[in-house]
């Protein structure tokens, strides 16, 4: 959507070149959209103080530019305001776009009479992307090696997260707040929500996953904000995690030893650690022949296709109150669903988890996250409001993993993996060494390997062999390169079913 005076202003943000000198470039490539290619160049720059993601338009001259924004004017002195002020409020807005498609057509055909059909084509969803959508910020939503894209105000560049380098500033700057509210309109008319002078704050997810929440002023002092989490369409996988040095073979080996033995695992950790990657990649080792559930309050994990896997999401009330289906509905309905295995993106308030444990109790492995920084934290925050639950009841869990990101370096990392004893109190077996940027063991199981050899029989030595073959499979996995989750699933089927060949 696009309001008249986005179209009489034109939607182009600016693109600044970096100011000061280059000490070095840290990276470089590129995408394509719709034809268009953009080149990505992200330098360290003197005087700023991290480094900068900058954008540009590689198929697309300077002259070509100017060529577009004569298009785009006469575009708009053809169309009456009553057409663009109808494209707003249109209930079909993919017909209405059709036909600007088509009036844009024309007039590209018009100043590049001898141009070939595929740039014709690209300079139509050019001038599209640049008129009726998110304009620049549609590039970084395209790239899939950021996880945020986040707007302060006009007066500072766009920021970027990336998964390599953490916080970046962009080149692109919003020129006005009246932009970035547009912005912000038209993501809610997308996903049939609005946001006002009355209403200044919106969370919302679109269509691809996308996780958006805007504010407006004067709830947020400097501007209009706008943060942007994107959805991992190339999740994290245990051999991603293995080669970024995330977590080590052993302390993988060892959840992966607990998932079979159909052990519940809580993840911990702070905001932006990797605990939704985590639970993503301890996901890769369920078994095919068990019934998942997910349930999240927006969708985030990607299991591999081979598993019996249903995915549930929470939904927020309509604008009378009603239509709401919250994570503690989802919860209770689940266990109707003759479920093996329950994820669930987070763990809040006292009924959810008592819900969880109860389903613990009652013999489901259940996976969830929860915001703490260490293995005794987790425990304090199960047992003391607003979650309140008895420390007696947390016995049932089985192993907690607490991920931690350092914001210097933007490393992720799995801090500490530690088994819960029967009077639920943590015990460290594995904690991170930022010396040797390592997870190193501390003390040796004794309640998991107890818990195991009381239901399968397996001795100690038994299950230290295991563990080792778990290593040598993870091994072999990282070294074939085999990290695409579906691939994984079906390489770890395979182990289930006893007919895993390692090359």
């Amino acid at each position: 959507m696009v309001s008249a005076e986005t179209f009489k202003t034109g939607a182009t943000e600016l693109v600044r070149a970096p100011a000061g000198k280059e000490r070095e470039m840290l990276d470089k490539y590129s995408l394509e959209s719709n034809n268009i290619v953009i080149d990505i160049r992200i330098s360290a720059i003197e005087d700023e103080p991290v480094p900068i993601y900058s954008v540009s338009i590689a198929n697309i001259s300077s002259t070509t530019r100017i060529v577009l924004e004569k298009i785009r004017q006469e575009f708009v002195s053809k169309m009456n305001i009553e057409d663009l002020q109808s494209f707003e409020q249109a209930d079909n807005i993919q017909l209405i776009k059709q036909e600007f498609r088509t009036e844009i057509r024309r007039l590209v055909t018009k100043y590049f009479p001898k141009t070939d059909e595929k740039t014709i084509n690209m300079l139509v969803n050019y001038l599209l992307e640049e008129n009726l959508g998110l304009g620049k910020i549609d590039i970084l939503l395209k790239d899939p090696r950021l996880e945020e894209v986040i707007i302060n105000s006009h007066k500072e560049p766009v920021w970027v997260y990336h998964r390599r380098f953490g916080w970046l500033k962009t080149n692109i700057v919003i020129p006005t707040e009246a932009r970035i509210r547009h912005f912000a309109t038209i993501i809610a008319r997308d996903v049939g929500k609005e946001i006002t002078n009355l209403n200044p704050l919106m969370d919302a997810h679109l269509l691809s996953g996308d996780r958006v929440n805007a504010t407006l002023l004067p709830i947020s002092s400097f501007g209009n904000t706008i943060t942007i989490r994107k959805f991992a369409e190339d999740p994290w996988t245990i051999t991603k995690f293995l080669a970024e040095g995330t977590i080590s073979y052993e302390a993988a080996a060892l959840v992966w030893l607990a998932i079979q033995n159909e052990m519940s695992v809580l993840i911990a950790g702070g905001t932006g650690s990797g605990k939704t990657s985590m639970l993503n990649v301890v996901s890769n080792f369920f078994p095919p022949n068990q019934r998942v559930l997910s349930i999240e309050d927006t969708r985030e994990l990607t299991l591999p296709k081979n598993l019996h896997w249903v995915p549930l999401e929470t939904r927020l009330p309509n604008p009378e109150g009603k239509g709401g289906v919250t994570m503690l509905d989802l919860l209770v309905n689940s266990l109707r669903m003759r479920p093996d295995r329950i994820i669930v993106g987070e763990i809040r308030r006292k009924e959810e988890a008592e819900v969880l444990l109860e389903a613990m109790h009652t013999g489901h492995s259940v996976y969830a996250t929860l915001h703490a920084n260490d293995a005794d934290e987790a425990v304090t925050r199960l047992t003391n409001p607003p979650i309140d639950i008895p420390k007696a009841m947390i016995g049932s869990l089985s192993l907690i993993l607490v991920q931690n990101r350092n914001r210097r370096t933007g490393k992720r990392r799995t801090f500490q993996v530690a088994e819960i004893t029967p009077t639920g109190d943590p015990r460290v077996l594995m904690r991170y060494n930022p010396r040797t940027d390592a997870v190193e063991e501390i003390a040796q199981s004794e309640h998991i390997y107890a818990r195991i050899s009381l239901f399968t029989g397996m001795s100690t030595e038994d299950i230290r062999f295991d563990l080792q073959q778990k290593v040598r499979i993870l091994r072999w996995l990282a070294k074939s390169r085999i990290d695409n989750v579906d691939d994984i699933g079906l390489k770890l089927a395979r182990y289930y079913l006893g007919d895993l060949q390692l090359d």
